[in-house]
């Protein structure tokens, strides 16, 4: 069946990818970002592109409206917008934190309650939410980003209760290491935040094994196999609750979830030279 989808975050990476395939399957997909001008190639392939920043409330009231004035209806909401503060506990600012948290829960959540009345009132959707192998485990640095993948990972497990009377289904995403834009938002802001600390040290191992995960070509998984699975909980009334894909990401949750935290600690800082 044709669906409409809205997408956010889509100007780039799993949420562009997610985009072009679901409208290459047929269905209505309406892209947001706040980089209006990167979504070219989905109007050329037949979506449409919204402007839209989702910390700021009156441009996402916006662009559901509009969705709904043009279709009717939104049938999938794919909240796949955020990025990650990098760094120390100790350097990254609390101003840093909250917008971290602003973009990668509350706009989530702002453009969740705002979608979902309508789904309620048509009786069906599905809410689909980009977490992380980071929602289940850990890095050093990582602290803020962690945070809220793990908040999302808790946070949709409440709403997915919650609507199951109204048969809403609520999915999380959970990406391993894909090769996107993510590195090049993380790495740098990390080294300078570090520079003259006793994290300094730490700082730079972590940003230079990074840079060299992202340069290598074929290292880590496209975006497509994100898409993938995006594209199966888009296409079945009754997807899992889970599914997850990507660089790493079975693997580390497994030694997470089964050999404990210390000897998921030796393992991460192994790849650290102190």
């Amino acid at each position: 069946m044709k669906k409409v989808i809205l997408i956010t975050g889509a100007s780039s990476g799993i949420g562009k990818d997610s985009a072009l395939q679901l409208i290459n399957e047929g269905h209505t997909v309406y892209g947001a970002a706040r980089r209006v001008e990167n979504m070219r190639d989905i109007e050329e392939a037949g979506g449409h592109a919204i402007q839209m920043d989702i910390t700021n409330e009156d441009q996402v009231k916006a662009a559901v409206a509009q969705i709904i004035k043009e279709e009717g209806r939104i049938d999938v909401l794919f909240n796949n917008a955020g990025y990650a503060v990098w760094g120390a506990v100790e350097t990254v600012s609390i101003e840093d934190a909250k917008r971290q948290f602003d973009v990668n829960i509350f706009g989530l959540a702002r453009i969740t309650k705002e979608v979902l009345p309508h789904m309620r009132q048509q009786g069906s959707g599905t809410i689909i939410n980009t977490s992380s192998m980071g929602g289940r485990v850990y890095t050093p640095l990582g602290a803020w980003y962690h945070a809220t993948k793990h908040a999302l990972e808790g946070w949709s497990d409440c709403l997915r209760l919650e609507l199951k009377p109204f048969n809403i289904n609520v999915v999380v995403i959970q990406p391993g290491g894909i090769a996107t834009e993510f590195g090049d938002v993380m790495y740098d802001p990390m080294v300078e935040r570090a520079k003259d600390t006793p994290y300094e040290n730490m700082s730079n191992q972590i940003a230079k094994s990074t840079k060299k995960m992202y340069s290598k070509e074929g290292f880590l998984s496209p975006p497509s196999v994100i898409s993938d699975l995006v594209s199966k909980a888009v296409n079945t009334d009754s997807p899992q609750t889970r599914y997850v894909a990507g660089k790493y990401a079975k693997p580390m949750m497994f030694i997470r979830k089964y050999f404990g935290d210390k000897n998921f600690d030796r393992v991460i800082m192994s790849r650290v030279k102190q």
